[in-house]
């Protein structure tokens, strides 16, 4: 199956208001399974707040929409500097990548992630780095076709 192509483009503030609910929702989802669901809610509300102050005008981070080639959103990406370099590294950071329902298992999630890497590329930077939650078994399977390895494993146990 051939990949379908996308287009980016970027995220409005109207846009960016319902992202920010749809994003702390799917954080509060996968991270209840590691902590309580308020730490959980916490942990997605300061996230947001913290990386971007500014919303879609947070310098230095870009949010986009990602269209078909009718025009129709399916889907979206969040990428800024890497929290883990020094600031004027030369590597970017996936913060998140999302495919809507409607488009899922068609090839959207590697057509979204290749013009994201082609933006980086545009922008000066050699390396793109992203975190995925263990679980998440459809997102690292994308990741892993896309060419991405394993940098580190973070593990947990519940203790009695």
């Amino acid at each position: 199956m051939d990949r379908p192509r996308v287009t980016l483009r970027a995220m409005t503030e109207d846009e960016y208001r319902s992202y920010v609910d749809e994003v702390q929702a799917a954080v509060v989802a996968e991270l209840v399974a590691t902590m309580p669901e308020e730490e959980a809610r916490a942990k997605a509300a300061g996230g947001i707040a913290h990386y971007l102050p500014d919303g879609v005008a947070t310098p230095n981070h870009t949010l986009v929409i990602a269209e078909d080639a009718a025009g129709t959103p399916v889907g979206n990406a969040w990428v800024g500097p890497d929290p883990n370099r020094a600031e004027g590294s030369d590597a970017a950071w996936l913060y998140d990548i999302n495919v809507h329902q409607r488009a899922r298992r068609k090839g959207y999630g590697s057509a979204i992630l290749a013009e994201v890497e082609a933006l980086v590329v545009r922008d000066g930077k050699a390396r793109l780095g992203l975190n995925v939650v263990g679980t998440n078994e459809a997102a690292i399977a994308l990741y892993r076709k896309s060419g991405y390895a394993v940098a580190t494993i973070q593990m947990s146990k519940p203790l009695p």
